[in-house]
């Protein structure tokens, strides 16, 4: 095999691709890229048996074939060539030769055929998203996933697709995450999981788009897997199974305290108020919902920090604890000025929303203060 190309445009291929690499695997092709001749250039792979990324880019190939690379080696290499353009060759022991000016490497590759096949979407559902839109639903939700699950279902994001309407669910038992956005849909409606690392890297891959708020995003729902085509990069990945929480019956259908502040205010107080909450000295924040503020303190063996927040407050005095990450995660993923907080007194979770409409919904659980146990 050999071919020459730019280097910049190899290079971005390849970290992106190197995403669905794995890191430890036994099966020896899984830690490489596939490297593989087309008909206008290459085709590049990265798979770990759970996700897996292809792309196209071009390239002049002057000799057909196909080769496994250390995908961490191949893009350091990559990375540090200066020059514009990159010859890539490897022979019949599939030892590799790269060369750019005066820089050369030779670099031990593996058999294509050691490559673990990837699976196909075939029939399913076809479903077109603006790709900035599906970010921002994703940015607000993935915070609330489960990072270890004895049910890996609540290790994914819940899709939802009803009545021209998209709804993402995250879950981890202490906190949910419900966005949703108005679609252009005509099929039937489907629901199905996704894991969370591959949405993540589904964000992460990086592309010079000219207008970027118009770029689509493809997704083919098959039964087993799902493929998401985007910029020229082919995501697949295989979805969960499992009973997912019937998260409906879950959200508070009462309000006996509604409150509306400043969301940047109210970040910056429970920051404030965290200083002193180290992951040695776990502790909760107390927060006081009162008439027109909201008062936040915290105690821990390191002392005692309070602060104040101006806020409009109607209904009964709340004073309620949270585990301070929880709380400030969700309020970071707002992206509206002001929030609505809704309370069903001390033990209750609250409802984080828009003040109009209802595009996002964050649930937090609270943590039983000592005087309500």
């Amino acid at each position: 095999m050999k071919f020459v190309c730019e280097t910049s445009n190899l290079s971005i291929a390849c970290q992106n691709v190197q995403r669905a690499v794995s890191t430890k695997s036994s099966i020896p092709g899984a830690e490489g890229i596939m490297i593989k001749t087309t008909v206008n250039g290459l085709s590049l792979t990265g798979y770990d048996l759970e996700i897996g990324i292809n792309t196209n880019i071009y390239a002049k190939v002057e000799e057909e074939g196909a080769i496994i690379i250390n995908a961490k080696i191949l893009c350091e290499i990559l990375r540090k060539i200066p020059n514009q353009t990159v010859t890539f060759e490897s022979d019949e022991r599939n030892l590799a030769v790269i060369r750019s000016g005066d820089i050369k490497y030779e670099i031990m590759g593996i058999s294509a055929e050691e490559y673990p096949e990837l699976p196909t979407v075939q029939g399913g559902f076809s479903i077109n998203l603006n790709k900035k839109q599906l970010e921002e639903m994703v940015k607000q939700t993935i915070f609330a996933v489960a990072v270890t699950d004895t049910k890996v279902v609540y290790t994914g994001i819940k899709f939802e697709i009803s009545d021209n309407e998209l709804k993402l669910i995250a879950v981890d038992g202490f906190r949910m995450a419900i966005r949703k956005e108005f679609i252009d849909y005509k099929g039937e409606d489907i629901t199905f999981i996704v894991p969370a690392k591959t949405m993540n890297e589904i964000i992460k891959i990086s592309v010079e788009e000219e207008n970027e708020e118009e770029t689509e995003i493809s997704i083919g729902v098959g039964k087993r897997h799902i493929i998401f085509e985007v910029n020229g990069y082919s995501v697949i990945s295989r979805l969960l199974e499992g009973e997912f929480l019937n998260y409906k019956q879950t959200i508070p259908t009462t309000a006996m305290t509604t409150v509306e502040v400043d969301t940047r205010s109210l970040i910056e107080s429970i920051e404030r108020t965290s200083l002193i909450i180290t992951d040695r000295t776990k502790s909760l924040i107390n927060c006081v919902f009162d008439t027109d503020f909201i008062r936040i303190s915290s105690i821990t063996s390191l002392g005692t920090a309070s602060d104040k927040v101006s806020a409009d407050v109607d209904g009964s005095r709340v004073e309620i604890g949270f585990n301070n990450r929880y709380f400030i995660e969700a309020l970071r993923a707002c992206n509206t000025d002001r929030v609505k907080i809704i309370l069903n007194g001390a033990v209750s979770p609250i409802l984080i929303l828009p003040t109009e409409g209802d595009s996002f919904t964050f649930l937090v659980l609270p943590v039983r203060l000592k005087k309500n146990a």
